[in-house]
């Protein structure tokens, strides 16, 4: 079912999906909930509260309030709690018992004559209290209205205060009247005399003024012949002066006449002499242009025709260096080439090593003296020994420590082998093949021993 609250209600519903309860205008209520209007219609309660003040003096408070709803979410809320249920009936009660106690509170805080004086302070306190109380069940007090305090039977306290006050009222307008007519009479004579001080001070200040006005005009006076003697004088002394300089002045002029006029003779003569010359330096300028205007245009011609031969020069040149960079550039290619192929040739001849040094086992030496046996190294070098030695017939003595001759050379030689060979694989890294000789040599027999060349040691 769909509910809609009319615009002075409010519908709230509970029931299976609501957390709590739900406050709203218009919804949809499902199986499971149920859903009941409000009103949110603000409701007069008016009260006769039978209070006491601090003196312990018991009066009446008639009032009225008007409280209802404040129309907002959380106070609805609360007020939806308040008015669904079997707590519906007990509101009006639930109202002016806050009311009353909140009232019989503040009541028992002020004496009779502060509540009779400052009844507005006793409304707002009231009004605090009571709102502050109102405010746990979402209620607003929207409007407070306290009537005239009333006397409980047996109690006079508020009639005396009345006529206290009308008295006092009285007597004030009494008195009141009699300082107006005071003020106003004393006021009266008061005013007299001040007219009157003002007028004498007024007429006394007009004399003096007066008096000081005539003076000034007899020192005016007397400064106004003062200075008309002096401009008399200052025109005496002015048409003399006049006169003198009119002389002076017509003098200068005679002077400057005569000055002006030999100018200007001086300036004919010089204006023939100059327009000669101005004619003859126009002559000499037209000629000198003539010929400048002539040399002009042959340097033209010579600029143009270097620049046609500096064109073809520089044709001719780009030409040349297009050519010799395409020469260049095939030179290039072709060193390219050749550096590929020789390091294509050094990459197989190193695999090829690679290969041979494998095959024996990673023995570089026997891999060296391989590939001397195969490339015929050792031949050669015994053929060049040879033919060193060809023809020669030399005569070998060998001599030892003791300086006795040897019987046996021949032995003498191949001790002398090893060490030959030890001193080849150091100066050159090249180890002979191990059927060559393979004696290890001893440092104290090399030492010893001395081998004689050609009869010297």
């Amino acid at each position: 079912m769909y509910k809609v609250a009319e615009a002075n209600q409010y519908v709230v519903k509970t029931g299976f999906g609501v957390d709590d309860i739900q406050v709203c205008k218009k919804c949809m209520v499902w199986p499971g909930q149920t859903a009941q209007y409000f009103d949110v219609t603000p409701h007069n309660f008016e009260l006769s509260l039978h209070a006491m003040s601090v003196e312990k003096l018991e009066f009446l408070l008639p009032a009225v309030m008007t409280i209802g709803p404040k129309i907002e979410l959380p106070s609805l809320v609360k007020y939806a709690r308040l008015m669904t249920g079997r707590t519906k009936s007990n509101v009006p009660e639930l109202v002016k018992g806050i009311i009353e106690g909140e009232t019989r509170v503040i009541a028992a805080g002020m004496s009779m004559e502060e509540i009779f004086k400052d009844r507005k302070a006793f409304k707002e306190n009231i009004i605090r209290n009571v709102q502050s109380e109102l405010d746990h069940f979402g209620l607003y007090c929207y409007n407070t209205n306290i009537k005239s305090l009333q006397d409980t039977p047996g109690s006079e306290y508020f009639s005396y205060m009345r006529m206290k006050t009308q008295e006092g009222a009285v007597n004030q307008a009494k008195i009141d009247v009699a300082d107006a007519r005071f003020k106003g009479d004393v006021g009266e004579k008061e005013k007299v005399g001040m007219t009157r001080q003002e007028v004498g001070r007024i007429e006394a200040d007009t004399v003096i003024y007066e008096n000081e006005k005539k003076a000034a005009i007899s020192q005016a006076n007397a400064r106004l012949e003062a200075r008309r003697a002096e401009f008399d004088r200052q025109v005496e002394t002015a048409k003399i002066e006049a006169k003198q300089a009119s002389s002076t002045r017509q003098i200068e002029l005679q002077r400057d006449y005569e000055e002006k006029r030999q100018l200007a003779e001086t300036e004919r003569l010089r204006a023939d002499v100059v327009a000669k010359w101005k004619a003859e330096y126009e002559v000499g300028v037209q000629k000198a242009n003539t010929e400048l205007y002539n040399q002009q245009r042959k340097a033209d011609a010579e600029l143009f025709k270097k620049q046609q031969e500096a064109e073809g020069m520089f044709i001719t040149a780009s030409k040349a260096a297009e050519a010799q960079m395409k020469k260049a550039d095939a030179y290039l290619y072709e060193k390219q080439k050749e550096a590929e192929a020789i390091s294509e040739v050094m990459a197989a001849q190193a695999n090829g090593l690679k290969m041979l040094v494998g095959a024996f086992n990673g023995d570089t030496n026997a891999a060296l003296n391989y590939l001397m046996v195969e490339r015929g190294t050792f031949q050669a070098m015994a053929k060049e020994n040879a033919n060193a030695i060809k023809g020669l017939n030399p005569k070998i003595t060998v001599w030892n420590q003791d300086g006795k001759a040897q019987s046996n050379p021949i032995a003498d030689i191949y001790k002398s082998l090893p060490p030959l060979i030890d001193t080849v694989r150091e100066q050159t890294g090249i180890s002979p093949p191990t059927w060559l000789a393979n004696m290890t040599p001893n440092a104290n027999e090399i030492a010893k021993s001395q081998t004689l060349v050609n009869g010297k040691a």
